[in-house]
This record gives structure tokens, sequence and C-alpha cells, in this order.
């Protein structure tokens, strides 16, 4: 089922790269993004953790931010150490959640972001993300921001494997 706003979220039970299995319900009472990312060596998805890793101090400092990867957790803990991310990210190692919320496969839509996201590949890779493997390259990115009572308030499913919410309309939710 796709995810609209007004939703309330349902469970969310995965293992997250420090060992531990996360629940959703942990972030009740915060106001929340939740994204449905690629695979752990995307170069899209390691630039986007890496710009928003470096731009928390914009955002409120109760905001919390999940990050989820169709990847095991041994192979995403290991691709993400160097971020030191200060959020969340998790492992939908088989699928599950991406299945169950309708994040969308689409090959033309890797086309068109290999394309449009060109320059950003190029910004990527001068960091030294590159892809190492080829599971869940088709994979299309989804962003949902959430409110403190757990009640869906934004979701953007991308227009291609590039696609998300700016920075600017994520800060400007959390800091509401």
């Amino acid at each position: 089922m796709k995810l609209l706003p007004g939703q309330k979220l349902g469970e969310i039970k995965l293992p997250s790269i420090n060992g531990d299995v996360f629940n959703i319900k942990k972030t009740k009472g915060k106001k929340t993004l939740l994204t449905f990312y690629r695979f752990a060596t995307c170069p899209f998805c390691n630039l986007r953790i890496q710009e928003i890793t470096s731009r928390l101090d914009e955002l409120d400092k109760d905001f919390e931010i999940i990050a989820i990867f169709n990847a095991s957790p041994e192979h995403l803990a290991k691709t993400m150490q160097k971020h030191k991310a200060p959020f969340i990210i998790l492992a939908d190692e088989n699928f599950e959640y991406f299945s169950k919320y309708d994040v969308e496969k689409s090959f033309i839509k890797l086309m068109i972001g290999s394309i449009v996201g060109f320059f950003r590949l190029l910004k990527a890779s001068t960091k030294g993300f590159f892809p190492m493997e080829l599971k869940g390259m088709t994979i299309v990115p989804v962003d949902v921001l959430i409110n403190e009572t757990g009640v869906i308030e934004k979701v953007y499913y991308g227009q291609n494997t590039t696609d998300h919410l700016s920075f600017d309309e994520i800060k400007e939710f959390s800091l509401l």
C-alpha cells in the first residue's frame, strides 16, 4: 500500500547498523524523517547521507532521522562507517518494508536518474562513493515526514532514482 498523508505509519522493526533491532514506535513524540534509500553503496544515497549529516545543526535538536536501505545489516554497517551519521540506519535485507509501502523499482527511472543526476554522480565519485553492487539499482527513493503523534504529514515518492525532498523542506518541517 502506498503511504499517504494523514495515515499512521504501521510498525517497522528492522536491524540497525549498531546491532540492535529498531522499532518505529521509539520515535513517538518526535518529528521524524523516514527515508527508503536504495542499496548500501549507492553513490547518490551516500552523498545524500553525507549532505544531511553535514547540515544536522540546522534541524531541530529533537528531530529524528531514519534511513532504511535494501542491504544486509553487516554490509550496511561496513559501508556506513565512513559517515559516522548520528541517526538511525536500518537494513531491510528482504525488501519487506519496501514492498509493504510500495517503494517502486523502475529501470526507466534509473535511466532518468542517471541522466539528470550526472553531475551529482560526479560529485559522489569525487568523494569516493562508487556503486559496488547491482542489487537495488532500480529502487526509487521515498521520503516520509511523520509528526509527533506518528501521523504522516508528507510522503514524497521520488520521480527518479536520485530524487528526494529538498533539505529546506525537511528543515522547515523539523522547525515547525
